[in-house]
C-alpha cells in the first residue's frame, strides 16, 4: 500500500488592474505584445496549464479577481479549471480547488470586520465560481494570525495552508497536519509545506529542468524514514505562486505536468491535495501559530507596513501609505454607518452581502429593502448604494501588492490610491462630505524615490480625470 504522498499547491493570482473610473485595464506596456499583464501570464501559465489538466493533478486557489478577469476574457479556460475541480469532487467527494480572501488582504493587518468581510466575499466568490462551498483557504501572503483563523473557522473552513515557520514552534513535522485551537473552541487544520523543496521549485531553475530528477533525487528524500519504517502515511506539501509554471519559469507548466503525472509513480509516491488528505487522515496534534506572520516576510507582516529588510529601498512611504489608509478606512466606515444604520438593521452583514450583487445574483433594489425589510425611496437606495461601492473602492485598497515592492513608483501602489481616490469620490457623492482634507496631507508623505511622483499626485490625477470624464458625459448627454 502507498504511504508516501505529495502535494503542489499553486497560488493563482492577480491583483485588480482595472481603472475604477472605466472598468477597463489601461495598456501596459511592459507586457507588451500584450495588452496588459494579466492576458500576458494568461497565455503562458493559465491557459497553458489548463490544457495539460494541471489544475485537475495539484490543490490550487484561483483569486476572485484573477477569477473574474479570466471568466469575461477566456470563459472556455475558466470553465476548463472549473470543471477540472469537479473531476476531484465527483470522484472522491472532495474537490482539490481552494478558495481565498477576496482582495488579496494581508487579513493580521486588518480589522476585525475587515476580516469578516474578506472571508465571506472569498467563499461566496467560490460557490459562486465552483458549484460548492471551499473547505479551505489560501491567506494572502498566508499571513496569519489567531483571530484570523478563528474567522476562518466560524465560516464553515477546514483548512488552510502556512509556511513552517509559522508555526509555534521549531520541531514541526511538516509530513502531517496540525489542528490549531481556537479561542471559540473551533479547530482549524494547518499544513505546514516544505519549506526548502518549495524555495526551490520558487527561485532554483536548475531544479525544475527535469521532472524525474526532482521526484528521484529531491521529493523521495524529503520522507522521514522512521515513519516509512512503521508504515504511517505522509504528505510532503510543496507551495509555490502558480504564475512560476510558465510565466516566471519558460516551461515548467511541462514540468508540474510530468511531476504530478508520472515522475513519481515508479517511486511510490501518489498525488493527493490537502482537502483529500484530511479525509483519510486528520491531524492527531495540536500546534499553536506564530502571530502576524507570513510566508514572504521573514519579519512577520512588517513587509506590508513599513522598511523591512526583504525589500531595498527605505520603506518610509509605506508607512506613511497605509496610515493614510487607514484614517481614510475610519472616516469612510463612519459615513456609511451614518448613513446606513438608520436604514438596516446591521450595515456591515449588509456589506458582507452585497457580493451577491456583485456576482450578480441578486439585485441591489431587492438586496438592500431585504436587509432594511420596507421599501426604501429610491434617493435611499441610491445613496446606499454609492457607499457600498465606496467600501468596495475602500476593500481594494488595502490589495497586499501595494505595499510588497520597494518603491512607490509602481503600478500597484498606484492603483491602490486610485482606489482610494474613488472611494472617497463616492463617499462625497452619497454625503456631500468632502474627505480630502484628511487623507491629502497624509498621501503627499508617500513618495518615490526614483523620482518626484507623490501619492497626493497620484490621488488628485484620479479626481481630475473623474471630473473630465463626467464633463464628457454631460456633453455627450446634451
Amino acid at each position: 500500500m502507498v504511504k508516501h504522498y505529495f502535494s503542489v499547491h499553486a497560488h493563482f493570482y492577480q491583483p485588480p488592474r482595472e481603472d475604477p473610473l472605466t472598468g477597463i485595464i489601461p495598456r501596459e506596456v511592459g507586457a507588451s505584445p500584450f495588452s496588459n499583464w494579466n492576458e500576458k501570464i494568461h497565455a503562458e501559465c493559465y491557459r497553458p496549464n489548463a490544457e495539460l489538466r494541471n489544475f485537475e493533478q495539484i490543490s490550487f486557489n484561483l483569486g476572485p479577481t484573477l477569477g473574474a478577469w479570466m471568466e469575461n476574457h477566456d470563459p472556455i479556460t475558466c470553465r476548463k479549471i472549473v470543471e477540472q475541480d469537479l473531476v476531484n469532487y465527483r470522484r472522491y467527494g472532495v474537490g482539490n480547488a481552494m478558495g481565498q480572501a477576496f482582495n488579496h488582504t494581508i487579513l493580521p493587518l486588518a480589522s476585525y470586520v475587515d476580516k469578516v468581510t474578506q472571508v465571506r466575499w472569498g467563499v461566496a466568490d467560490f460557490e459562486y465560481r465552483f458549484g460548492r462551498k471551499p473547505l479551505g483557504m489560501w491567506l494572502p501572503e498566508t499571513a496569519a494570525d489567531t483571530e484570523t483563523l478563528d474567522v476562518l473557522a466560524r465560516h464553515g473552513v477546514q483548512y488552510t495552508i502556512l509556511a513552517p515557520w509559522q508555526a509555534d514552534q521549531t520541531d514541526v513535522d511538516v509530513t502531517e497536519p496540525y489542528w490549531v485551537n481556537l479561542p471559540s473552541g473551533r479547530q482549524l487544520a494547518v499544513f505546514f509545506y516544505q519549506s526548502e523543496l518549495s524555495s526551490r521549485v520558487s527561485f532554483d531553475a536548475a531544479a525544475t529542468m527535469n521532472a524525474d530528477s526532482f521526484a528521484q533525487y529531491l521529493l523521495l528524500s524529503k520522507f522521514q524514514l522512521d515513519k516509512t519504517q512503521r508504515g504511517e502515511a505522509q504528505i510532503v506539501l510543496l507551495a509555490s505562486d502558480g504564475e512560476l509554471y510558465g510565466h516566471h519559469q519558460f516551461l515548467r507548466d511541462r514540468f508540474l505536468a510530468r511531476l504530478v503525472d508520472g515522475a513519481t509513480s515508479q517511486l511510490g509516491i501518489r498525488p493527493t491535495y490537502p482537502g483529500l488528505w484530511l479525509k483519510d487522515h486528520p491531524p492527531r496534534q495540536a500546534m499553536a501559530i506564530r502571530e502576524n506572520t507570513s510566508w514572504s516576510c521573514h519579519h512577520g507582516v512588517t513587509r506590508w507596513m513599513e522598511k523591512c529588510e526583504c525589500v531595498s529601498g527605505n520603506g518610509e512611504w509605506k508607512t506613511q501609505m497605509r496610515s493614510a489608509f487607514e484614517r481614510l478606512a475610519e472616516e469612510l466606515d463612519g459615513l456609511y454607518l451614518e448613513l446606513a444604520a438608520p436604514l438596516v438593521a446591521d450595515p456591515w452583514e449588509l456589506r458582507n452581502q452585497y457580493i451577491h450583487v456583485l456576482l450578480g445574483q441578486t439585485s441591489l433594489q431587492n438586496l438592500i429593502e431585504t436587509m432594511a425589510g420596507k421599501a426604501l425611496t429610491s434617493n435611499q437606495v441610491h445613496r446606499i448604494h454609492l457607499m457600498l461601492e465606496a467600501q468596495r473602492e475602500r476593500q481594494r485598497m488595502f490589495t497586499s501588492c501595494g505595499w510588497f515592492f520597494e518603491d512607490f513608483d509602481r503600478i500597484e501602489p498606484r492603483n491602490n490610491v486610485a482606489y482610494a481616490a474613488q472611494a472617497t469620490l463616492l463617499a462625497r457623492q452619497a454625503t456631500g462630505v468632502d474627505l480630502e482634507a484628511s487623507i491629502v496631507p497624509y498621501l503627499a508623505r508617500v513618495s518615490s524615490e526614483r523620482n518626484s511622483i507623490t501619492a497626493e499626485r497620484v490621488y488628485q490625477r484620479h479626481l481630475r480625470r473623474a471630473e473630465a470624464l463626467k464633463s464628457q458625459r454631460i456633453g455627450f448627454a446634451d
